[in-house]
């Protein structure tokens, strides 16, 4: 990893696209044209900084950077669980931020990043304990059952 970090925070952005347009939205529209107009090689971004901006969900375009290994979202506007299911296709992903963000407020918020997110070494800048993952493994177990029970057959 010793390619440098691009930091976009404190950039009042709601976009990436934000970032050469200054029009404020609530997504990541115009990502990957935008990280192909500043880096040379964005397949291998492997740290991003999108902390404290307007984004309020994970946009795919954010999926297809499988090399990324640091996703800074802290202070943003992400408020639904599930968005952060979204980053469960990124293999190397082990550094995320997400406080700041309505969806801290959720009460299994931790158990639900920690268990969708399987290689996360830091989240919150707190590390992952081997503890914390035994729990969120059993936590996410019990909660699949609970809606496979609740499912009509």
């Amino acid at each position: 990893m010793g390619k440098a970090p691009v930091d976009l925070s404190f950039k009042c952005i709601g976009s990436i696209a934000d970032v050469l347009h200054k029009e404020p939205n609530e997504d990541l529209a115009g990502f990957t044209l935008t990280i192909d107009s500043l880096l040379s090689d964005p397949s291998h971004l492997a740290w991003l900084d999108l902390s404290f901006n307007h984004i309020s969900r994970i946009d795919k375009a954010l999926t297809e950077l499988h090399e990324l290994r640091v996703l800074y979202l802290h202070g943003n506007h992400i408020c639904k669980l599930s968005e952060v299911d979204k980053l469960g296709v990124l293999p190397f992903l082990h550094t995320l931020t997400l406080h700041g963000n309505a969806v801290e407020n959720e009460k299994t918020y931790r158990d639900h990043v920690i268990s969708v997110l399987p290689h996360l070494k830091s989240m919150d800048f707190s590390a992952v304990t081997k503890q914390e993952r035994i729990m969120s493994q059993i936590w996410h177990k019990k909660i699949t059952l609970s809606k496979t029970k609740r499912s009509p057959n």
